[in-house]
């Protein structure tokens, strides 16, 4: 006899019924084949005393179980597993207690090389070096909390909880547009706008739009690696330009495009990722020239634009754009929080459009409550004054770091103070790799991720972005202090 008692588990202090647990219980020992198809069950009066649960429970049980097919009862003969349940080798229930997910699929599939990236994760007793993410510690909940449960609460909200377009919420277009107008000196209607899940999904839909296998985009020599995933996962052909101090090289790309059809270029113009430098305004009105004597698409990325310390940034080159030549992308992730994903796509209105009407087979359209919330949150200029507030933070952070790290590993590393943005470029001396210094960094519970990805042609510049403004002062001097026993040990390897 199967003994019901070890092999079936109630737990009463759990919010799911008893009856529920026990119906579940016993259809995962049908799909296992523990239950076999034509087996007798326990009569209720003899499965109550077992379980040690009323009798009315299992009668609950079995007309739920037999109501959804699993089982049958015969009058005067008792209950049995359904005798049209696919028969399933039985297993053996005593070496096969709980029965576990095969871990390989039973079908073949596509895979990508390009999209594959293996990512370690920090535990609560590691630190990690990051690529420049926000500190979540900071977010507006409060505000947002409020903006979205007055939504919520009036009645006029039901009508945008159905079906929805896919470009957005109008009133966060229309707040959007106005935004970057203010902002970015961009001159915009809500029909330049589409209103994506972030910048990711802005740069995909923008790689479907004006790629097809074997095209030629153009991206830095050290480039942002997602985009990169992104266009060789569309089948791009990359061509990589070198960058200076100044952004990319403008000689290059016109050599470029002088000997190959060019579909587009890939910049993040305010701080480049992942170097952090600016790209200059002389430059800026080049490459526009160059989209419109050769018909090629510019992907401006909106990246930290909002983060500048120095003075005000350029303004972008999508502000300049007369031709519409420009898709600018940039999301409000970035300066609240990652996991409100609320970005955006700019451009021309038949670009949008398109760009819509594939989105939606991939994501029939937005959240639309939290869109009226960030329309709110824009509109009542919460998002300025919450930017200012980070910004003052950040460039405190900043200098923080800068200062330490040049007091306490200079040895080692050499780095320019980042106009901009959450991370620094730090370049180690080449007589070290980041490969060993990830490995002797797992010592000090500190994890240095992603350092394959910021030298995609082995170049061997030796460079690495470090985020600083997901950290708080004091865990910044703890990040410098365990980074510089680290680079000790290093050196005492050599």
């Amino acid at each position: 006899m199967i003994p019901y008692k070890s092999i079936i588990q109630i737990h009463k202090e759990k919010g799911t019924a008893i009856y529920l647990q026990l119906t579940n219980a016993f259809i995962g020992l049908i799909k296992n084949g523990t239950l076999i198809s034509g087996a007798k069950l326990p009569s209720s009066r003899k499965l109550s005393e077992l379980l040690d649960i009323h009798r009315k429970t299992v009668l609950a049980s079995y007309e739920e179980l037999q109501l959804q097919g699993w089982i049958t009862t015969l009058p005067q003969k008792g209950t049995y597993v359904n005798s049209k349940v696919p028969i399933i080798i039985q297993k053996d229930f005593l070496q096969n207690k709980e029965a576990t997910k095969s871990e390989k699929s039973g079908f073949s599939f596509y895979r990508n090389e390009h999209l594959i990236a293996h990512e370690e994760k920090a535990t609560n007793a590691f630190m990690y070096i990051n690529d420049g993410i926000p500190d979540t510690r900071l977010a507006p909940l409060k505000e947002l909390a409020i903006i979205y449960r007055n939504i919520v609460a009036k009645k006029n909200t039901l009508q945008f909880i159905n079906y929805g377009t896919a470009h957005g919420n109008k009133d966060l277009r229309n707040n959007i547009a106005k935004y970057l107008n203010e902002t970015r000196g961009l001159k915009i209607t809500k029909d330049n706008v589409l209103i994506t899940r972030g910048s990711q999904m802005g740069i995909y839909l923008a790689a479907k739009l004006i790629i097809k296998p074997n095209d030629c985009i153009v991206v830095g020599e050290t480039n942002y690696i997602s985009s990169d995933r992104t266009f060789l996962h569309q089948g791009a052909k990359l061509k990589r330009v070198k960058v200076d101090s100044d952004g990319l090289c403008i000689k290059s790309l016109e050599k470029l495009c002088a000997q190959n059809t060019v579909k587009g270029i890939y910049i993040t113009s305010h701080h480049h990722h992942p170097t952090t430098v600016t790209l200059s305004a002389e430059r800026r009105i080049a490459i526009l020239q160059l989209a419109k004597k050769y018909n090629f698409a510019i992907l401006e990325d909106d990246y930290d634009y909002d983060f500048h310390y120095s003075h005000s940034p350029i303004l972008p080159l999508a502000s300049h754009d007369t031709n519409g030549n420009v898709i600018y992308l940039g999301s409000i992730c970035k300066s609240v929080a990652p996991v409100f994903r609320v970005g955006y796509m700019i451009a021309t209105k038949d670009v949008i459009d398109e760009a819509a009407a594939r989105r939606k087979y991939m994501d029939r359209q937005g959240d639309a409550i939290l869109e009226m919330t960030f329309a709110r949150f824009i509109s009542n200029g919460d998002l300025n004054r919450h930017t200012n507030k980070i910004l003052k933070i950040y460039k405190e952070r900043r200098d923080y770091f800068c200062k330490r790290l040049k007091e306490e590993v200079s040895e080692f590393i050499n780095f320019e103070i980042p106009k901009g943005g959450m991370a620094v470029w730090i370049l180690l001396d080449k007589k070290y790799s980041w490969k060993q210094i990830s490995e002797i960094s797992k010592k000090q519970k500190l994890i240095i991720t992603d350092w394959k990805n910021y030298d995609p042609t082995n170049s061997g510049h030796n460079g690495m972005r470090f985020g600083f403004a997901s950290y708080s002062i004091e865990e910044l001097e703890n990040l410098v202090q365990r980074f510089k026993k680290v680079l000790l040990e290093a050196k005492n390897l050599k």
